[in-house]
């Protein structure tokens, strides 16, 4: 297992303040909050890398390692790992750091499959950079 500590040295797609609405009793941070956060980060790296309208059509692999808690910093990072025709998948985690602190840590990563679509919704081939 990678360290936890080891942040990728990409900027992140998304940073976010977890707040007491995405809670529950016990101040840990709902998993579909965080699984949101992670979607819409993989989400605007296929759209921007296909230059259009992307979908998720899959969720592989998820672990949460670590809980996040109310205050948490959120940030998640992205990569793509492979393009076909009319899909993307992307690799992406998330990290927190308690807002007083410097130090973060990995909480959860997954790999998502996007395909890119057109206004009717059907799958459209991807456009290389």
């Amino acid at each position: 297992m990678e360290a936890l500590t080891l942040r990728p040295a990409t900027e992140p797609v998304i940073r976010v303040t977890a707040m007491p609405a995405d809670a529950n009793a016990y101040g840990d941070i709902f998993g579909g909050w965080l699984l949101c956060q992670m979607d819409m980060g993989a989400g605007l790296l296929a759209a921007r890398h296909s230059r259009g309208r992307a979908v998720t059509i899959a969720m592989d692999g998820v672990q949460f390692l670590k809980p996040v808690k109310v205050g948490d910093e959120v940030s998640v990072y992205g990569e793509i790992r492979k393009v076909g025709r009319s899909s993307m998948t992307i690799a992406i985690e998330a990290w927190r750091r308690d807002r007083f602190q410097h130090e973060a840590q990995k909480v959860t990563e997954a790999v998502f499959t996007f395909v890119a679509v057109d206004d009717a919704g059907r799958p459209r081939s991807v456009v290389q950079e």
